[in-house]
């Protein structure tokens, strides 16, 4: 069974990617797998820079395996496509789920167009050669936190067709459309 070293220590990710990838004969392994317990500096000015820079970085220490990264961004349309590139630190400088989402709605507070996306690279080296792919889900803000499933921005993000937010949806639905498992069914058709 061959290796991919994806280039995350969120767990939530990675229980996210394993399930898309369970009927193919790959391990994945996460950062904290290998003992890696610091982030890989993103200073990239865009997600699939971003992207780039964390699995060439890997790729240069773990030659042998697959490596993935990803970058995911909310891009919100009356905000101008932010929170974009910085979406998991837009309320300040630590990771903080609840600031990015109070800032968010604060931002949106006057707004009548609440729609936006939220959209995932992944980028796939594998012995040298890089490729990229993409997944994106529109929807809308909600007007407040709703759900308790999910993680990051899920309590304030309803994908389009529903009326509940993806943090009251569910894995199982959540997984079935979410932009990082969209991502994931590309990068699928790329191994395959």
């Amino acid at each position: 069974m061959q290796k991919i070293l994806f280039a995350t220590g969120n767990i939530n990710k990675v229980i996210e990617v394993r399930k898309v990838l369970a009927h193919l004969p790959y391990e994945i392994i996460s950062l904290k797998d290998l003992g890696i317990d610091y982030d890989i500096p993103e200073t990239g000015g865009t997600l699939e820079e971003n992207a780039t820079i964390k699995s060439k970085y890997l790729a240069e220490r773990y030659p042998d395996y697959h490596i993935i990264s990803e970058d995911t961004g909310l891009e919100i349309d009356a905000l101008d496509g932010a929170p974009g590139v910085i979406t998991a630190r837009y309320g300040g400088p630590e990771k903080d789920a609840i600031q990015n989402m109070n800032k968010v709605l604060a931002e949106l507070s006057n707004k009548e167009d609440r729609s936006g996306q939220f959209r995932t690279i992944i980028s796939h080296i594998y012995q040298g050669v890089e490729t990229q792919h993409e997944g994106i889900v529109r929807g809308r803000m909600a007007k407040e936190l709703s759900g308790n499933n999910g993680f990051g921005y899920d309590p304030i993000f309803i994908p389009e067709g529903y009326e509940k937010s993806f943090a009251n949806l569910g894995d199982d639905v959540k997984k079935s459309m979410s932009h990082r498992s969209r991502a994931v069914t590309k990068l699928v058709e790329s191994l395959e």
